[in-house]
C-alpha cells in the first residue's frame, strides 16, 4: 500500500469498476426502493446537492445487507427555472423570448438542456452515488407527459379541475405567474403616502393603483367610521370626481395608517378576497407588461415606477397628499429568480380543487402510514395541509408540459392571440380580427401566446382536434408534473413489489409543495401512499449558520473540494456531527478534517497489510483467538485487551445497526469515526502493536477482522477509501458491496 490515500488516483477507477460490474443493479433479495428527487436538468452540483449523500448511504447499506436495493435517478425540466436561465443567455445576444414563436423557443431550450443534461449526473458519479443510471427518467419523457395528461383529463372529468379568473403573483419581467414557493418576502423601506379621499385620509404605498379602486373599507369594530358604513363618499381624483362605497370588513387593521384603506381588487390579493365577499367591481389599472392601462387616462403606457412618481407629483399639485412617511417598513413579494417586485394580477388560470383531495392525505399522515424523520415534520406538513387552498397549475411560459387544451377560433372569436407573422413581426389581436387578415396556418406557425377568457369553449385532447384549433400556450406548473414522480419512475411490473417505495429523501423547504402533493396524487391515482418514510435532509450552511447562496457570496464549490480532498471527505463532512434535521455547517476545515480521517483509515489498513505473515485474510480469527487464549499463547494483559476489544466491537455494531434502522445516519457515522480513530487506532492498535510486530498472527488477524467489519460499517459513508483498502486485501475483483461478511 502507498504511504497515503490519494483519492484522485483511485476514485474514478473504482467507480468504473462498480458500473462495469453492475453493482447498483442488484437482482437478489427483498426489494428496497428509493426515488431520487430529480435535480434540474440544466443544473450543476452545488453544496445542497451534497445531501443526496443520505440516500446513497441508505442504498449502499441495504445492498450490503442483502437487499435488492434500487435508487432510481431522474432529472426535472424545471420549467420557469430553466427558461429563466436560457433567457439570460438570450439577453447576452441582445435577444428575448419575444423574438421567437412558441415552438421555436421550446425547441431551442430543449437543445440547451440536452447540452447540459449529463453534467449533474457525472458530478453525482464523482460523489460515488450508487444510483442505477440506466433507469434515469426525465420529466419530459414521452411516458411522463402521457401520464400527466391522463391525470389532467381524469381530474377534469372528476370535477377537480376548473378554470377561473383569480389573482396570482405575476412577474412582469419574466412573463409568468408564480407559485408560493417561487415568491420571496423581503423587508423594505418605502414611502407611505397619506392621500385625501373625500372626508377621509387613506395610507398606501401604491398610489398608482388608485385608478382601480372600487371601495374604501374599515374594520366593523372601528367606532370612528361606524356611521359611514354602507354610504358613498365623493372623492376628488386625478381624472375628476368619482364615488366610492364605504364597506366594513374584518380584514382591515384599525391600527394601520388611519384605519381606513382603499380596496383595489385587481391588484392586491387581500383586496381581491374582500371584493369577492362584497361583490365589488374589478378594474385593472396595470397590464401584464407592467404598464398602466387605458383606464388610467394620461398615465396609460407608463411603467409602474415612473407612473408612481408622476401620480404622486400630480396628487401633490392638487393638494391631495396630506403627508408622506418616508421610512415605512413593510414586507414586499419579489420574484425568487430576478428579484423584481411581483404584481398581483387577475388572469385566467387552471386550478385544482384540493378540499376533497387533501382529506385522504391528512388521514394517511395522521395514522402514521407515512413516517417522517425527524418526527417534527409530521406536524408541519399537517399544518400546511389544513390551510392548503386551491392550486393554480398553469404557467405562462413555453418550457414545460403544455396543457392539453384546445380552442377553436371559430368558437372563440374573442380569443386574444399574439404571434409572429411571416416577416417576423409581432401581431396581436382577437381571433376574429386576425382571421380577417391572416390565414390560420400562419397564425398557428408563429403562435407565441393566447389568452382565453374563463368562459371560453375548449376541448381536452393529447393530440390536435380537427379544425381551426390552437393549443393552450400555458404549461403545467412544474410541481404538477413532478408531484407525479412516484407514478412515472417505476416499471409497470414493479408496482406490485416496489410500491409504495421505501423512502423519499428531500429538503424540508419543499415539504408542503412537493411531498404533500406527491402523496395527494398517489392516493388519487393509485389509492396508495407513494412512500413509507420521508427523510428531511439538513440544510447546508456556512460557518456562521447561514444558508449558502451566490448573492451572499458564501457558496463553496463542492467539485473544488472533491478535487482537493476527495469525495469521501466531502460526503463525511456533510454527515459528521450533524443532528437529524439540523444544519450542516460546511467549511473547508471540516472537509480537510475528514480527509485526515480517510488517511487514518488507510494507514490502519497499511499497518495491518505490512505485517501480514500469511495470505489468509478469511481465516476464522475469532476461533483461533479463543484457542490461543486457552493455550496460553497470548500474554495475560493482552488477552484482557482483546476481550475488551471484542466486547466494545460488538457494542459498536449493535448501536450502529440501531441508528441506521432509525435513520440516524450521522450518529451511525460518528460511532464508526470515534471507534476507528480514538479506540481502535489510538488505543487497541497501540496496545497490541508489539504483538503484531513480534509476528503474533492470531492478534494480527483478529485486529484485521475487526478492521474489515468497520470498513463495511464505514463504506456507506466513505465508499472509495473503504473499497480501495478492501480490494487490496481481498483482491481486485472483490467489493464490499458483494461481501460475504455478515455483521
Amino acid at each position: 500500500m502507498e504511504s497515503k490515500f490519494t483519492p484522485s488516483i483511485v476514485e474514478e477507477k473504482i467507480y468504473r469498476f462498480w458500473e462495469k460490474n453492475k453493482f447498483f443493479r442488484n437482482k437478489k433479495g427483498k426489494p428496497y426502493t428509493i426515488l431520487m428527487p430529480p435535480p434540474n436538468a440544466n443544473a450543476s452540483l452545488h453544496a445542497g446537492h451534497g445531501m443526496y449523500t443520505v440516500d446513497d448511504v441508505l442504498t449502499r447499506w441495504k445492498i450490503i445487507n442483502g437487499f435488492d436495493a434500487l435508487w432510481v435517478p431522474g432529472r426535472d425540466h424545471a420549467g420557469f427555472e430553466t427558461q429563466y436561465v436560457y433567457e439570460k443567455q438570450l439577453a447576452k445576444q441582445d435577444k428575448s423570448r419575444m423574438d421567437f414563436d412558441r415552438q421555436t423557443l421550446y425547441d431551442n431550450i430543449f437543445e440547451f438542456v440536452k447540452k447540459n443534461s449529463d453534467l449533474i449526473f457525472n458530478q453525482f458519479k464523482r460523489l460515488g452515488f450508487a444510483a442505477d443510471w440506466s433507469r434515469a427518467v426525465f420529466t419530459l419523457d414521452k411516458h411522463v407527459i402521457d401520464y400527466v395528461y391522463e391525470t389532467f383529463k381524469k381530474m377534469h372529468a372528476d370535477k377537480y379541475i376548473y378554470r377561473s379568473d383569480y389573482i396570482v403573483n405575476y412577474c412582469v419581467h419574466d412573463g409568468t405567474s408564480l407559485s408560493e414557493l417561487e415568491v420571496k418576502y423581503i423587508e423594505r423601506v418605502d414611502p407611505l403616502y397619506y392621500i385625501k379621499y373625500g372626508p377621509f385620509v387613506l395610507a398606501t404605498v401604491r398610489p398608482e393603483t388608485k385608478f382601480g379602486d372600487t371601495a374604501v373599507a374599515v374594520n366593523p369594530k372601528d367606532k370612528r367610521y361606524k356611521k359611514w358604513v354602507g354610504k358613498e363618499i365623493e372623492v376628488e381624483g386625478l381624472l375628476g370626481k368619482f364615488k366610492l362605497k364605504v364597506i366594513a370588513d374584518d380584514y382591515v387593521d384599525p391600527k394601520f395608517g388611519t384605519g381606513m384603506v382603499k380596496i383595489t381588487p385587481a391588484h392586491d390579493p387581500n383586496d381581491f378576497l374582500v371584493g369577492k365577499r362584497h361583490g365589488l367591481e374589478i378594474k385593472q389599472a396595470i397590464d401584464l407588461s407592467g404598464r398602466l392601462t387605458k383606464l388610467t387616462g394620461p398615465y396609460a403606457g407608463m411603467k409602474i415606477k415612473a407612473a408612481r412618481e408622476k401620480v404622486v407629483e400630480d396628487l401633490k399639485k392638487k393638494g391631495l397628499i396630506e403627508k408622506v412617511d418616508e421610512n415605512y417598513t413593510h414586507s414586499v413579494t419579489v420574484c425568487y429568480k430576478c428579484g423584481r417586485d411581483l404584481e398581483p394580477m387577475i388572469i385566467p388560470n387552471w386550478f385544482i380543487k384540493v378540499t376533497d383531495l387533501k382529506k385522504p392525505v391528512i388521514f394517511a399522515i395522521e395514522n402514521n402510514e407515512i413516517k417522517f424523520h425527524p418526527a417534527k415534520y409530521k406536524k408541519q406538513i399537517l399544518d400546511w395541509l389544513k390551510v392548503m387552498h386551491d392550486w393554480p397549475i398553469s404557467r405562462q411560459i413555453a418550457w414545460g408540459i403544455r396543457i392539453p387544451v384546445w380552442y377553436s377560433l371559430s368558437d372563440n372569436p374573442k380569443l386574444h392571440i399574439t404571434f409572429l407573422d411571416e416577416n417576423g413581426e409581432i401581431k396581436s389581436g382577437t381571433a376574429s380580427d386576425l382571421m380577417k387578415k391572416y390565414n390560420f396556418s400562419e397564425i398557428e406557425k408563429g403562435l407565441q401566446k393566447l389568452t382565453a377568457s374563463k368562459d371560453a369553449v375548449y376541448k381536452i385532447s393529447s393530440s390536435k382536434p380537427a379544425g381551426d384549433c390552437l393549443q393552450e400556450t400555458d404549461t403545467f406548473d412544474t410541481w404538477f408534473s413532478s408531484s407525479q414522480w412516484p407514478l412515472v419512475t417505476l416499471k409497470k411490473e414493479e408496482y406490485e413489489t416496489r410500491y409504495p417505495t421505501d423512502l423519499l429523501g428531500t429538503l424540508s423547504d419543499i415539504l408542503p409543495f412537493w411531498v404533500s402533493r406527491m402523496i395527494m396524487f398517489s392516493l388519487y391515482r393509485k389509492q396508495e401512499i407513494p412512500f413509507k418514510n420521508v427523510y428531511l435532509w439538513s440544510m447546508v450552511a456556512d460557518t456562521k449558520g447561514q444558508k449558502m447562496s451566490k448573492s451572499k457570496g458564501n457558496v463553496i464549490d463542492p467539485i473544488e473540494l472533491i478535487d482537493k480532498y476527495g469525495a469521501d471527505a466531502l460526503r463525511a463532512s456533510l454527515l459528521f456531527g450533524t443532528a437529524q434535521g439540523g444544519k450542516v455547517i460546511l467549511s473547508e476545515d471540516k472537509v480537510r478534517g475528514m480527509r485526515n480521517f480517510a488517511n487514518k483509515v488507510w494507514n490502519i489498513g497499511r499497518f495491518i497489510e505490512m505485517n501480514r505473515q500469511i495470505p489468509n485474510p478469511k481465516s476464522p480469527a475469532r476461533r483461533r483467538y479463543a484457542s490461543s487464549v486457552a493455550g496460553g499463547q497470548i500474554p495475560k494483559d493482552k488477552k484482557n485487551i482483546l476481550k475488551e476489544l471484542e466486547k466494545e466491537s460488538k457494542e459498536e455494531k449493535r448501536k450502529y445497526q440501531t441508528q441506521m434502522r432509525n435513520c440516524r445516519f450521522s450518529k451511525a457515522f460518528d460511532l464508526v469515526y470515534h471507534f476507528l480513530w480514538h479506540r481502535f487506532a489510538d488505543y487497541y492498535l497501540e496496545e497490541l502493536k508489539q504483538e503484531v510486530l513480534n509476528g503474533n498472527i492470531e492478534v494480527r488477524e483478529y485486529l484485521q477482522q475487526v478492521y474489515f467489519e468497520n470498513l463495511i460499517l464505514l463504506h456507506p459513508f466513505m465508499p472509495f477509501v473503504t473499497e480501495a483498502v478492501w480490494r487490496i486485501f481481498q483482491g481486485e475483483n472483490s467489493s464490499i458491496l458483494k461481501t460475504k461478511y455478515k455483521i
